[in-house]
């Protein structure tokens, strides 16, 4: 993935929102970006299915840390290489997740928003009706980590009390790229995962593959490459 995600004080109205590690915008009211719109009607079944599936699906990626801190999570991936990568709960008690990523900068963190069965990265911007929605996170990060990133660059920066200058912005942005997940150290994943993520890799239709039907079923309850 290519975004310009900010340096530590960097801030800017109408782009993709980074946490800070008390789980509060700084320097911002608690209302959100996600409330600044009409929110689609809350629908029990389809809600409720979707979350679960969303939260099945992480819990065995391996790379879902659940809830540790914003700086438990910058600590993770403090001496990791850019790129690297994470996901926990959001510690903002308005959103479910929040994207842990190590930039050129250091660690920072871009909450998910949740709206109408679907996930995406928070963005306060005009641009917020073009950035792609997802089922649940794993096909977030996996979009952000393939060639299709490239269609979907934009500014991540992290809000501040007082609006920066336009020279303040550029000197303290920097270009995050989602490379590697960092899997929780206590849930590694085992290695029948591993062996279905090369499977998905190298396969975009395994169910064409001449695979035991059991090791098929297997293999497509986590359709994902990550």
């Amino acid at each position: 993935m290519i975004l310009c995600v900010p340096g530590p004080r960097a801030s800017l109205p109408g782009a993709l929102s980074t946490e800070s590690p008390r789980g509060m915008r700084a320097g911002a009211a608690p209302s959100t970006p996600c409330l600044q719109s009409t929110p689609p009607p809350w629908d029990p079944t389809k809600d409720l299915r979707a979350i679960a599936s969303n939260f099945c699906y992480l819990e065995n990626s391996g790379w879902y840390w659940g809830a540790v801190t914003a700086a438990q999570a910058h600590a993770a991936l403090q001496e990791a290489s850019e790129g690297a990568f994470l996901v926990r709960d959001s510690s903002h008690p308005l959103y479910m997740l929040t994207l842990s990523v190590r930039t050129a900068r250091g660690p920072t963190s871009i909450r998910i928003q949740y709206s109408g069965a679907m996930f995406l990265l928070d963005s306060s911007s005009p641009a917020r009706p073009t950035l792609s929605s997802f089922p649940n996170v794993p096909s977030l990060v996996q979009h952000y980590m393939g060639p299709e990133r490239q269609a979907e660059e934009g500014k991540v920066v992290e809000d501040a009390p007082s609006k920066p200058s336009q020279q303040t912005i550029q000197e303290t942005s920097v270009v995050l790229k989602l490379k590697r997940a960092v899997f929780k150290p206590q849930g590694l994943p085992s290695l029948q995962h591993l062996t279905r993520l090369v499977i998905n890799r190298h396969s975009d239709c395994p169910e064409q593959l001449p695979l035991p039907r059991p090791l098929l079923r297997y293999v497509q309850d986590y359709p994902f490459k990550v």
